[in-house]
């Protein structure tokens, strides 16, 4: 059995060889690579997670895995025993379409078995809903991404790089190596860039960790489900981390999640992280579409006259600007009748105005704040990413913000971060920590900015938090630990008399060293200090008259 280091080496390897391939097929730096990289991976998986589970239960009935496939009802009963993420029938898989790898039309049958395995009824739940009402399929026909002439040679090249003499994922699935996070991580590396309408950010994951962490400790888990949300959700690091802190309860997975993402590639990487991480219950609740104009998640399923959901948890590292000029007013006008909520309409503060020059600097992150508040149960809990700018801002719909989540007593806590924790970024970034129940609790506000290690990444620096540091930030937060320089416990009251301040360094004490003098020691120091003084004044006296000189000697002319 290979161990986990020499498994997650042969998947990166993989997945760079499928990068060299599509480079040669001059598909680098172009939409459809991540779609063709992201389709054969979750393809490989799938097929590997079918066939290991196919090989176990003709084992179990002492048969061969072609004796089970071929007897209709052995076939039924595999599936009774070993549920699949995604449905598959044996035409489908690697190994039997490998055998055919020397057909003329081998492209045409490997994209056959795409679609087939998109189509098949029990697997109408992978697609991905549109907040418009449309489905996008599990898989599309990758070979069709590159020229009509080069697509047999394309798929044949596909089937040689993912072939099971190369690995298997099977053997991780029989040996629960915990590293998919890792996986996903070098598999969407080249491709998390900013694009599209909303600038993508993959969420590190040590700060994935850190807030998961501190949303599930700040009250007692029940075995119950709980509904988490990120209504900006990416590639999902930051809403499928706290769905596995959640964990299981007696019944399953305790968190049902739902996501909204405008952009279509994330919501493709979102659907592989889900199923990667094995929360196949909640892959009907992946929406793509504008959650600011059009939120499409609901009290009932399927139902706009029930009203926009609520929920336990939301998590969110939202665009922090962009210009959303387009449907700005749009949005503005259709909720400004919006139901109120625990004393707020969805946009309480306002929607930030269109300024004259750098449109794209309009501060879109205040907007799903404001949508979070809105969207979060009577004691409900959430962590938003956002510019550390955000807890100091003395005026704006900034202001306002703040102002009423501390006067409704919603606020746990804020950790300002490390300069450089996002790679693709370096904009100083805190994390605002919200629990609506918190009404007479102390607020945590930790300054963690000079953490972390420099590290280059291409072309950018990176700031990475270590081990230590994190569980440092964990364990002080959870605590409520007050630690000189690094962190304060503050009430409600406080905040209001530094102006609703939310930046830890203002509230940290003041130190005033005192030193015992003698007499003698007192006198000379107060005689250094005169004498400085005196020269300084004399220093002055002579700029002073040296400057009325020059200024007497300029003429007209």
């Amino acid at each position: 059995m290979p161990d986990i280091f020499t498994l997650e080496n042969k998947i990166k390897q993989m997945i760079d060889e499928m990068k060299g391939l599509c480079q040669t097929n001059g598909l680098s730096n172009q939409a459809s690579e991540e779609v063709v990289i992201t389709s054969v991976f979750l393809y490989k998986f799938l097929n590997d997670k079918f066939m290991a589970n196919m090989k176990d239960f003709a084992k179990e009935m002492e048969m061969s895995t072609e004796e089970v496939l071929q007897d209709e009802d052995m076939f039924a009963g595999f599936y009774d025993t070993y549920p699949q993420d995604v449905a598959f029938k044996y035409e489908d898989t690697i190994e039997c379409l490998i055998n055919k790898v020397g057909n003329n039309d081998f492209y045409k049958l490997f994209d056959d078995a795409l679609e087939r395995i998109s189509n098949y009824p029990e697997n109408e739940e992978f697609s991905i809903d549109t907040a418009d009402g449309g489905r996008k399929p599990l898989f599309t026909r990758v070979t069709e991404n590159v020229e009509a002439s080069k697509r047999n040679n394309f798929a044949k090249n596909i089937f040689g790089i993912i072939s099971q003499d190369k690995f298997d994922f099977g053997e991780a699935f029989k040996n629960n190596f915990d590293f998919y996070s890792a996986i996903f991580e070098h598999l969407i590396k080249d491709y998390n860039v900013a694009s599209g309408v909303y600038a993508e950010y993959f969420t590190p994951q040590a700060i994935s960790a850190i807030i998961a962490k501190i949303l599930v400790e700040m009250s007692p888990v029940e075995d119950k489900i709980y509904d988490v949300y990120d209504p900006s959700a990416g590639s999902g690091s930051l809403v499928l981390h706290l769905a596995n802190a959640l964990g299981k309860g007696s019944f399953g997975d305790k968190a049902q999640v739902y996501t909204q993402d405008i952009s279509g590639k994330s919501s493709r990487f979102l659907r592989t992280n889900m199923l990667l991480n094995g929360l196949t219950n909640s892959l009907d609740n992946i929406i793509e579409g504008d959650t600011l104009e059009t939120p499409a998640h609901y009290k009932v399923a399927h139902d706009p006259s029930s009203g926009v959901k609520q929920f336990d948890y939301i998590t969110s590292n939202p665009p922090f600007k962009m210009d959303f000029s387009s449907t700005r007013d749009t949005i503005e006008q259709k909720w400004e009748d919006s139901e109120v909520r625990d004393g707020i309409k969805r946009f309480f503060a306002g929607v930030p105005k269109i300024p004259n020059k750098k449109k794209e600097s309009m501060g879109v992150y205040l907007c799903f704040i404001q949508h979070i508040l809105w969207s979060l149960k009577e004691d409900g809990k959430a962590a938003i990413v956002v510019p550390t700018g955000f807890i100091t801002a003395q005026s704006g719909i900034e202001k306002t913000v703040r102002q009423t989540i501390v006067d409704k007593h919603w606020l746990k806590g804020v950790i300002s971060m490390p300069s450089n924790i996002f790679a693709n970024t370096g904009t100083n970034v805190s994390v605002l920590f919200i629990d609506k129940s918190n009404k007479e609790g102390n607020i945590m506000l930790i300054d963690a900015s000079k953490l972390g290690e420099k590290r280059k990444e291409g072309k950018n620096q990176k700031t990475v938090l270590r081990l230590d540091e994190v569980k440092k930030i964990e364990d002080t937060f959870i605590n409520q630990d007050v630690v000189e320089d690094f962190s304060v416990s503050v009430t409600y009251e406080q905040i209001v008399e530094k102006n609703y301040s939310l930046s830890a360094g203002q509230y940290f004490e003041v130190k005033i060293e005192f030193v015992e003098l003698t007499q003698e020691e007192f006198n000379q120091k107060m005689d250094t200090y005169t004498s400085n003084l005196e020269k300084l004044f004399s220093e002055g006296k002579s700029l002073e008259d040296e400057i009325r000189q020059r200024l007497g000697e300029l003429k007209y002319e």
